[in-house]
């Protein structure tokens, strides 16, 4: 699983400030581009995505695969694509640009150090902990093994969680401060399916509760409408 697309990576003294993300969420009424309107809710751009494969089908356990196996597989598929997308609007989100890591209603996502006190920082910054949190994990055979016979560590699906919500707070982000962008460079098809594709498995194998996903419901149920 060491085949995953590099990130920026933060120094070895701030991973171990920040080495877990805190998965509180604080409602502090900013928002990066005082985005009243939704525009990623409109029929026009909910409705394109780039294929038709039936999700359900994709994101279901095949028979006879171990579920470990298959969370893990998926991991790091959506590392890949999630970092190569967020990677193509780096150019767009800067500490100036975006001072906070926020997402849809105003929701600032921030991190808790080693002795619990909540920091916040930039988007990118954010961002740039959060992937190079990731690809640590990965990279970590004691809790990604590669090896046949290998056996996923206890609480690997506590980890997958944390992954996830890492995942999904990545697109919220796009989606809140970086649509317009989006639209721009025409990549709106690819974010609706890659967010369709892991909303669904993230419901399908318990991944995330509802109160982390909620701030982007509407934008679910819209692309749930859709097919």
């Amino acid at each position: 699983m060491g085949g995953c697309h590099s990130y920026p990576s933060a120094t070895k003294a701030d991973r171990k400030t920040l080495q877990l993300p805190d998965l509180s969420r604080e409602k502090l009424g900013i928002n990066n581009n005082n985005l009243e309107e939704r525009p990623y809710l409109q029929q026009q751009y909910v409705c394109q995505r780039i294929t038709h494969t039936d999700m359900f089908a994709l994101t279901a356990l095949p028979p006879g695969v171990d579920k470990a196996e298959w969370l893990a597989s998926n991991t790091v598929a959506f590392f890949k694509h999630i970092n190569l997308f967020s990677s193509a609007l780096s150019e767009f989100c800067t500490p100036s640009t975006c001072p906070t890591a926020c997402g849809p209603g105003n929701t600032v996502y921030v991190w808790t150090d080693d002795h619990g006190r909540k920091l916040k920082c930039s988007a990118p910054l954010y961002f740039d902990y959060a992937m190079s949190y990731i690809q640590e994990l990965l990279a970590d055979e004691d809790v990604f093994p590669t090896k046949a016979g290998s056996v996923f560590p206890t609480g690997f699906i506590f980890l997958v969680q944390k992954v996830f919500l890492l995942f999904f707070r990545t697109l919220a982000h796009i989606y809140w401060s970086h649509y317009r962008e989006t639209l721009a460079l025409g990549l709106q098809p690819q974010l609706n399916t890659l967010f369709a594709h892991l909303t669904l498995f993230c419901r399908q194998h318990a991944l995330l509760e509802p109160e982390y996903t909620e701030p982007l419901q509407d934008l679910i149920t819209a692309l749930g409408q859709q097919g």
